[in-house]
């Protein structure tokens, strides 16, 4: 009965192994694709999101002074007509 125990914490201990070296290859596969995709979008010229919302943000506010100094050309064009 002994030896059969020292065959299951073997098998066991060998199953340990193989699934550290599983988990250990599914990291590197994992950071081996993700620098393949960072370096396909970074050669296609593309925009991180940070950017993208960085320069939305901007776009937004010059439309917003656009429209105020628009209201204030209005307003002195009004003024002027009225003189």
């Amino acid at each position: 009965m002994q030896t059969r125990n020292k065959i299951f914490d073997d098998l066991s201990e060998l199953m340990s192994n193989a699934m550290g070296v599983a988990q250990g290859a599914r990291g590197e596969a994992e950071n081996a694709m993700r620098g393949m995709i960072d370096r396909f979008l970074a050669d296609r010229d593309l925009v991180t999101r940070e950017e993208f919302d960085a320069v939305r943000a901007m776009a937004q506010k010059a439309r917003e002074e656009n429209e105020a100094l628009k209201a204030r050309v209005s307003a002195l064009e009004a003024k002027h007509a009225g003189e």
